[in-house]
């Protein structure tokens, strides 16, 4: 089975993840999904610990046109959590569902992330 677009394909649109001193670049992958996010960008939002991901709570509801399940999971991954309206930036693996949306992948590392606790979140675009 060939992939969907969007799954994989990445952009030239970056965005940058600013939480407890750390300044973390995504490349945001070809789909609906994803340019709907970035459409609403900047946000200020809060980031909080959630089993092997980080989340953090949208002010709306994005885009449904991307959702999973998707290949290749892999720590790293920005992705749209439906049922709660969340992103979900995992550093741990994870099993991909029909409820996520894979948005983008971080572009370094994924040790920032790894940084427990709750922190306000600045989202940004960079291009």
């Amino acid at each position: 089975m060939q992939p969907r677009l969007g799954w994989t394909e990445e952009t030239n649109m970056k965005v940058r993840f600013i939480f407890a001193d750390h300044d973390v670049t995504v490349t945001l992958y070809d789909n609906q999904s994803a340019r709907d996010f970035a459409s609403m960008l900047p946000l200020d939002l809060t980031f909080s610990d959630f089993g092997n991901e980080k989340i953090a709570y949208m002010p709306r509801k994005l885009n449904l046109e991307a959702r999973g399940p998707f290949p290749d999971t892999a720590p790293g991954d920005l992705c749209y959590y439906i049922p709660w309206g969340n992103l979900a930036f995992f550093y741990g693996n994870y099993v991909s569902t029909r409820d996520l949306i894979r948005l983008g992948r971080v572009d370094g590392g994924v040790e920032p992330l790894l940084t427990r606790g709750e922190f306000p979140l600045r989202i940004e675009r960079l291009s």
